[in-house]
C-alpha cells in the first residue's frame, strides 16, 4: 500500500509544470547579473534570458555559477536594437551578419550550458515580405542548423505578435511549421509562447494539439498586458497548463512576463495553481 502511495506521488511531482524564471523579465528590480541570484534565492531551479549585452561571456557565467541555477535558453544576439534590429535570419543581404550572432550566441550557450537558442528573425521595417525573405530565412537557419547540431544545441523560432513587434517577420504559427518542416532538421523547433498565441490566432487548444510535434520550448504570460499567468485577462491558464501536460510537453515552461508590482509577491500564482518552482 505504502508503495502505492509512493509511486502516486511521484506520478504526480512528474506531471507537475518546470517553471524557469525570464531573467529579461522578471527581477526588473535588480541590475541583470544579479537576477540570477535573485531566482535562485525565489525558488528557481533554471533561468533563461535575451542576449545580456554589455557583459562578457566571462560575466555571465559568473553570476550564473555564483548563484547555482540553470541556463536552459538564450536569445540569439539582435544587433542594434537602437536601430531597429532584432535579429537578422529573414533579411537580405545579413547573411554575414547573421551567422556572426549566431556563432556568438552559441560560444555564450556553450559556456552557460544553455540548450536552446531562440533564433531571432528580425524586422521587415520597408515594405511588406518578399520572396527574398523567405529564401534568406530558410537559407540561414539551414546554415544554423548545421553548427547548432555540432554544438548539440536546440535552435527554436517564435511567433510574435504584431502587437507586441509591429512588422516582425515571424509572426505566423502557420508559417513556423511549414518553415520547420522545409528545414527537417532536428535543431530547428518551435517556441510556442502562449501570449503571443493568443493575440496572433487565439485557438489555443487546437493549436496547442497541432503544433505539440514541434514544439521546442513553451512559455507564458496573460494576455493582453502581459502580466501573471493570474492577472486580468483572456487565459485560463490553470486549463491552459493542463492541456500542455496533456500534449505530452513535459519540459521547461519560461516566464515572460512583466510583473505587475514585485516580482517575487507575483509568484504567489505558482502556489494558487498547485504547483511548486
Amino acid at each position: 500500500m505504502l508503495g502505492f502511495a509512493v509511486n502516486n506521488i511521484r506520478s504526480s511531482l512528474a506531471a507537475m509544470p518546470k517553471f524557469c524564471a525570464n531573467l529579461s523579465f522578471l527581477f526588473k528590480e535588480k541590475p541583470l547579473l544579479e537576477r540570477y541570484a535573485a531566482a535562485k534565492n525565489a525558488g528557481f531551479h533554471c533561468v533563461e534570458s535575451g542576449f545580456p549585452f554589455g557583459f562578457t561571456k566571462e560575466q555571465v557565467v559568473d553570476a550564473k555559477n555564483s548563484a547555482g541555477i540553470e541556463q536552459l535558453l538564450i536569445n540569439s544576439l539582435t544587433g542594434d536594437v537602437t536601430k531597429g534590429e532584432l535579429g537578422f535570419a529573414a533579411i537580405p543581404g545579413k547573411e554575414k551578419e547573421f551567422l556572426h550572432s549566431i556563432k556568438i550566441t552559441i560560444d555564450y550557450a556553450k559556456a552557460l550550458g544553455a540548450q536552446k537558442i531562440h533564433i531571432m528573425s528580425g524586422k521587415i521595417t520597408e515594405g511588406g515580405v518578399t520572396k527574398a525573405h523567405d529564401t534568406a530565412y530558410i537559407s540561414n537557419l539551414r546554415n544554423a542548423s548545421s553548427l547548432l547540431q555540432q554544438a548539440n544545441i536546440l535552435g527554436v523560432i517564435e511567433p510574435i505578435n504584431r502587437y507586441s513587434i509591429p512588422k516582425y517577420y515571424m509572426n505566423s504559427y502557420e508559417k513556423a511549421i511549414e518553415v520547420i518542416k522545409t528545414i527537417n532538421s532536428p535543431n530547428i523547433r518551435l517556441q510556442l509562447d502562449i501570449f503571443h498565441l493568443q493575440l496572433i490566432k487565439g485557438d489555443i487548444s487546437h493549436t496547442i494539439d497541432e503544433v505539440k510535434p514541434f514544439i521546442g520550448h513553451v512559455q507564458v504570460a496573460q494576455a493582453p498586458n502581459r502580466g501573471e499567468p493570474d492577472s486580468a485577462g483572456e487565459i485560463n491558464y490553470k486549463y491552459v497548463f493542463e492541456a500542455l501536460e496533456k500534449s505530452g510537453y513535459n519540459d521547461w515552461i519560461g516566464l515572460e512576463y512583466n510583473p505587475i508590482n514585485d516580482t517575487v509577491n507575483g509568484l504567489k500564482w505558482v502556489k494558487d495553481f498547485g504547483f511548486s518552482l
